[in-house]
């Protein structure tokens, strides 16, 4: 005998759309299709059936007149007049579970390594950000096995940060140095319109077989559709709340934000936004704050996240790197100079700054880290000085000091990419660095 459950199926009745509603392409014109036809919101996704009946899912960007303005989610081949067009009435939606563990996603959340998901659950790629008032401090720090960070840099667990830098100049090193050893039980790690050579890379080489154990990876490379590199920075930064809404301890890395901003710029420019600074139009520096505020602390779990910025030219206050420094809880400066020294992971401590450093750490940690700071400060004013041979020894303390823990302060800023320090070794090293200082 076949039970029912009628009082569930009675409440799922007024939540079904009896309508059908279908439309045609009238125009393409670059990345956009133009309908008529239909009636749909901005985010919805709509189908449409190419001349050989193939599906392929677009998304509502704008409107024109009467006309619904579509981007694709694949490509435009096979799209022609008169296709026909039926929206779904719903926006789209990435399908979460612990069955994603050691997968690596295309831009939408469809896994490329191996079959479909059977049990999960379904998140939304457009959610709000937590209620400021519900989210917790931070108080906890997170090691990330990296000694620049750890000693100098210090980060919470929940906050946010920014690692800027050049192209070349070691960014998807040092995120795969923090994703194999920070002290977190889920890393999601975004590669936004990054080269298709570089994903696999970065998963044998940067991230290994232990990291990718504990990793769900988001891949949409640059020759990716624009609406496709968007989505994958939101499809990770859903599965990432997913996992904190589990009250579990999240790393989130994106590479990299400035090609995110890009894809944006690019959606913007095709349904007619104006161009503001440097191209990127009004719509780019709106959404990167919906994105980043979506991580950090809630009252469930917490979001780690590191986000990459490309700055071009080497150009730190380009306007990217300018409206993201603006959002984040701290950012990481990565140093050409360093870089062409051999000094890896090239992370210019001066330039650098956590800002909630000074809240979670010891005050013997803070001491340490203030001197070693101090020391390399005026070493780096003196050091022409220095080079050429034209500082006297004695002449000043303060200069005698900066040579003579030069050397020992470098050496604990350099570190092998396989080489692992933890956070307490981290902070031995550095206070014991400075003992014979009366």
């Amino acid at each position: 005998m076949i039970a029912l459950n009628f009082e569930y199926l009675m409440k799922k009745i007024p939540d079904i759309n009896y309508t059908y509603s279908e439309g045609v392409v009238k125009n393409v014109i670059g990345l956009t299709i133009e309908v008529q036809g239909i009636t749909a919101f901005v985010g919805e996704v709509c189908k449409i059936y190419n001349k050989s009946n193939e599906e392929i899912s677009c998304e509502v960007v704008g409107f024109r007149d009467k006309d619904v303005i579509l981007m694709p989610l694949g490509e435009l081949v096979g799209i022609s007049q008169g296709c026909t067009v039926v929206p779904t009435g719903s926006p789209l939606s990435v399908k979460c579970s612990d069955e994603l563990f050691g997968k690596v996603l295309d831009g939408l959340g469809n896994p490329l390594n191996d079959g479909e998901i059977s049990k999960y659950t379904t998140y939304a790629l457009n959610a709000s950000p937590p209620d400021p008032l519900k989210r917790r401090r931070i108080t906890e720090i997170l090691p990330t096995g990296v000694r620049a960070i750890d000693g100098f840099l210090t980060c919470g667990e929940g906050q946010r940060i920014g690692i800027f830098a050049g192209s070349g100049v070691g960014k998807s090193t040092t995120l795969g140095m923090i994703a194999r050893e920070a002290k977190a039980d889920v890393n999601v790690i975004a590669l936004i319109g990054e080269r298709g050579r570089e994903v696999r890379d970065f998963i044998e080489k940067d991230l290994g077989e232990e990291g990718l154990k504990k990793s769900i990876i988001v891949c949409a490379t640059s020759d990716k559709p624009a609406l496709v590199r968007l989505k994958g920075a939101f499809t990770a930064t859903a599965i990432a709340e997913y996992f904190r809404d589990q009250g579990k301890k999240v790393v989130l890395m994106m590479d990299s934000v400035t090609r995110f901003a890009m894809a944006q710029r690019e959606i913007g420019l095709a349904i007619g936004e104006p161009p503001a600074t440097k191209g990127y139009t009004p719509s780019v520096f709106a959404m990167l704050p919906k994105l980043m505020e979506r991580s950090g602390m809630s009252d469930k779990g917490s979001i780690t996240a590191f986000y990459t910025v490309l700055v071009d030219g080497d150009d730190f206050n380009e306007p990217i790197a300018d409206a993201v420094r603006g959002i984040l809880d701290g950012h990481i400066v990565l140093s050409r100079t360093l870089a062409s020294k051999n000094h890896y992971p090239a992370i210019d401590v001066l330039n650098s700054v956590s800002r909630l450093m000074s809240e979670i750490t010891t005050v013997e940690h803070k001491q340490a880290a203030s001197l070693a700071r101090d020391l390399m400060a005026t070493y780096k004013d003196s050091e022409d000085l220095i080079n050429i041979g034209a500082y006297v020894k004695g002449s000043s303390k303060k200069i005698d000091k900066a040579i003579k823990y030069n050397d020992s302060i470098e050496a604990y800023l350099k570190q092998g990419v396989n080489e692992s320090t933890d956070f307490r070794a981290s902070l031995d090293m550095l206070k014991n660095m400075f003992n014979d200082i009366s």
